[in-house]
């Protein structure tokens, strides 16, 4: 039988488990479930002689007409255009157009907002070399 000291600590410690295992998800779902933007982890590894960083390898695909929202990524973000036009907006305002066969890189924590901007959808392969233990993307503060 548990104290009332021993039942704190108890609910205490599943709670942030319970947070811990919800936290691990969310950048998943605040980036990979946007509107009309599927993401698809193909593998991840430690990247060789760092504890820090690991690399991530993952298909998104883009809607036609849609964006990704104002994001950055706790590293570089390096991609290939599989299939369609795709419109990187850059944080000087500019847009950089990316078609079928191009690649492309973002470098660490620089905001931009990726955009189908075609009849067809975009298909990318990206690869990232991220901070562990952060999530692989992050929406941009509010300007």
């Amino acid at each position: 039988m548990l104290t009332k000291s021993g039942q704190t600590r108890l609910m205490f410690c599943a709670a942030v488990i319970v947070a811990g295992v919800a936290g691990i998800g969310v950048d998943r779902i605040i980036l990979a479930q946007a509107s009309g933007i599927t993401r698809t982890e193909l593998t991840r590894t430690n990247v060789p002689g760092s504890t820090t960083y690991e690399a991530i390898m993952g298909i998104a695909e883009i809607a036609p007409g849609a964006a990704s929202g104002r994001h950055f990524h706790h590293g570089v973000e390096l991609g290939y255009v599989l299939q369609g036009t795709l419109a990187v907006e850059r944080p000087d305002g500019s847009i950089v157009t990316y078609k079928e066969g191009q690649a492309f890189k973002n470098p660490e924590t620089e905001i931009h907002n990726a955009k189908s901007s075609g009849t067809t959808p975009v298909k990318l392969l990206a690869v990232y070399i991220v901070e562990k233990g952060k999530p692989l993307a992050m929406p941009a503060p509010v300007k």
